[in-house]
């Protein structure tokens, strides 16, 4: 079972978190065998249920967190629902497509991909994505960097070292999808909206519940130096990093 590290901020994770290009879904459902049924998994607030659901017939997602849940936008085609990584509920060889957005590196591998494989049909896709550090101005950018780094080190799950990886070397047993083109999140964005995104980031809130210090104000102090007017936007880019791929036309969908 995945740790749970986004219930206590529920409510601003769904008024801050970034969402993911179009692009991206457009290239899923393209390469998707199917467009009956996708299962998006640690769906979170539903950032990647819903655009899904403009391209397939129905949504399952599921998170862990019913916290989540209960901030997930509501939409016709999207089924919510709290569950686990490893046990969805769904039947074998029922799913187009799987996807996890900015989630996987929480789960356990082993028990995620042997229910990803039941539930996916033959040549079913599975993609996983997470978006990498922000980026905006050289200024910005250090600041950010020493706050990430300097400041939060102590704080951030082991986990987090695939997102910093970019996936890379991460286990996917499935066959590789063709080559996606790349893909980035871009947002104009005042300080304001900066530092309610940072203050969404896991290790910021296990700071936070340990030393009892928002660690957020002294950044904004740092940002605001080097931002001028904090009501003026700037550009901030999180590039993506995508794993994608399909389960073997031979997958046994018997176990459970």
């Amino acid at each position: 079972m995945s740790a749970d590290h986004f219930s206590r901020q529920a409510p601003d994770y769904a008024k801050y978190r970034p969402s993911y290009p179009e692009a991206l879904f457009s290239w899923l459902a393209d390469h998707a065998p199917g467009h009956e049924l996708a299962w998006d998994v640690g769906c979170g607030n539903g950032q990647a249920a819903v655009p899904l659901a403009a391209h397939f017939r129905r949504v399952v997602a599921t998170d862990l967190s019913a916290a989540q849940i209960a901030q997930a936008r509501p939409h016709p085609q999207v089924d919510y629902r709290v569950a686990s990584c490893e046990a969805s509920g769904l039947p074998a060889a029922s799913c187009d497509l799987v996807t996890v957005a900015q989630a996987i590196h929480w789960f356990d591998f082993d028990k995620f991909y042997a229910e990803a494989r039941r539930v996916l049909k033959p040549g079913g896709l599975c993609a996983a994505w997470t978006y990498m550090l922000l980026r905006g101005e050289p200024a910005i950018n250090a600041e950010i960097e020493r706050f990430y780094a300097d400041v939060l080190t102590p704080w951030w799950p082991p986990e987090r070292r695939w997102v910093e990886a970019g996936y890379a070397g991460m286990p996917f047993p499935f066959a590789a999808a063709p080559p996606a083109p790349s893909f980035a999140i871009r947002l104009q964005w005042t300080l304001a909206d900066l530092l309610n995104y940072v203050g969404t980031w896991s290790a910021v809130q296990r700071c936070l519940a340990a030393t009892g210090t928002d660690p957020t104000l002294a950044l904004r102090d740092r940002l605001l130096a080097v931002w001028g007017d904090p009501a003026s936007q700037r550009e901030i880019v999180w590039p993506i990093a995508l794993r994608a791929g399909y389960a073997r036309q031979d997958e046994d969908k018997s176990i459970i």
